[in-house]
């Protein structure tokens, strides 16, 4: 990599870390920043990165920023917190993101042309995931409610592992890659079914090992936090040796870890706390917060910046519809019945940014040579651009309105059903 590119990217996210507080309160999010910063130094700026050239690192970055968050994304969630009867997780996760993906299949048919009926479904799979840090300041203002802001981080957190599965199988009959060669099934059993062994056990021993070493008191903390990171490493490893699919693997890891962490006796979880073991996760959720913003970046200068280049109107359309229509729908049905106001249900839809995941996703297709890579890759970089400005711009501003508004409905009705306890 060009060394002048190493020293803007080493000042942009310095800069950024330096102010981020202050942008916190501002319509400016840290992936506009960052994404904007990546257009300038890209081809269409100073034209100090390059996707010929700089592909392998770029590639390499993204998809260990993807591996880590679906692990740390995955270890954080309680499978209690699930279980609860007519819960905003479990209706956006299994009614609401089937529909957004089988949504987005038809209207990619009705807008884009050309590629075929698995190309499309590729497009409507990859864009169904959301992203969280898009529109941090809606799912971190205190003045929305606990319920609201829960949901949609748990939605974040385990939607991009859902839709894994749905991705490889759309790929593979796509023609995409290897598994094009060998058929769905065999993609299918390489990579849902072995890739999912492969993390139950890299995540259930890892986390046997880590609780039994701090109640032990065996090991030190820094060591420990070497020890999570290595999860994940190792799962992903594995299931690429055998064509599987290393995400698959490392979210499965992070679901089997986090169980297994929290399981026990008593005094296992206690001697764990006094271990700080929790410290240690924590670490490896900011370093995956660390190449999460240094991929937005790249997204912008290797990715987004060529795209701006060709991109149509069909491409801009289709991008608008994926984050209002296609999102919205599917989140409206999925709450019926939920009890919840339509400010909710409205705030809930649009807050469904597209981010690293669909832009990994995108790549992943990007390189399978689809017969209309072009498109697919296109489409999906002009929606995740375009969410990262939308949903960045707006986060703040709808936040504390709609603050302001469940403020106000809570004092003319105590029981509003958005009040319900989060643990």
């Amino acid at each position: 990599m060009n060394p002048w590119a190493v020293i803007a990217t080493g000042a942009v996210i310095a800069g950024y870390a330096a102010v981020s507080r202050r942008l916190a309160t501002t319509p400016v999010s840290g992936p506009m920043v960052l994404v904007t910063c990546g257009l300038a130094i890209g081809p269409l700026g100073l034209d100090l990165i390059d996707r010929a050239q700089d592909g392998e690192i770029t590639r390499a970055l993204l998809e260990s920023a993807l591996a880590l968050l679906l692990f740390t994304s995955a270890a954080a969630i309680r499978r209690q917190e699930l279980r609860r009867e007519r819960s905003l997780p479990e209706r956006l996760l299994m009614v609401g993101l089937p529909l957004t993906m089988a949504l987005g299949w038809l209207g990619a048919w009705a807008v884009l042309p050309g590629p075929g009926m698995w190309e499309l479904a590729v497009i409507g799979i990859v864009l169904a995931p959301t992203d969280a840090a898009l529109g941090q300041q809606a799912v971190s203002d205190e003045r929305v409610p606990a319920p609201v802001r829960h949901g949609l981080s748990v939605e974040s957190g385990l939607n991009d592992g859902i839709v894994l599965p749905f991705f490889v199988l759309a790929l593979a009959a796509a023609g995409g890659g290897h598994h094009g060669q060998d058929g769905p099934l065999k993609a299918f059993l390489l990579a849902l079914v072995a890739s999912s062994v492969i993390g139950l056990a890299a995540g259930w021993l890892g986390a046997v090992v880590l609780r039994g070493s701090a109640a032990r008191r065996w090991s030190t903390t820094g060591w420990r936090q070497i020890l999570v990171l290595a999860v994940p490493a190792t799962a992903y490893a594995l299931c690429v040796v055998i064509d599987g699919s290393g995400f698959i693997g490392a979210w499965v890891a992070g679901l089997a870890f986090g169980s297994v962490l929290r399981g026990g006796t008593p005094a296992d979880r206690t001697t764990a706390k006094d271990g700080d073991v929790s410290r240690t996760i924590e670490f490896g959720d900011r370093l995956g917060e660390l190449l999460a913003a240094l991929s937005f970046l790249l997204f912008g200068a290797v990715i987004l910046g060529p795209v701006l280049e060709h991109v149509n109107w069909r491409m801009s359309l289709y991008a608008v519809l994926s984050l209002t229509v296609i999102r919205m729908v599917p989140v409206a049905v999925s709450l019926v019945g939920a009890g919840l106001r339509p400010p909710t249900v409205a705030y809930v839809g649009w807050f469904g940014p597209r981010g690293l995941a669909s832009v990994v996703f995108g790549l992943i297709a990007f390189e399978a040579e689809l017969p209309h890579t072009d498109v697919v890759s296109g489409v999906i970089a002009v929606t995740v651009g375009l969410s990262v400005y939308l949903h960045g711009a707006s986060a703040a501003q709808l936040g504390a309105q709609y603050g302001a508004w469940y403020a106000k409905a809570l004092r003319r009705d105590p029981g509003l059903r958005e009040k319900g306890p989060v643990s």
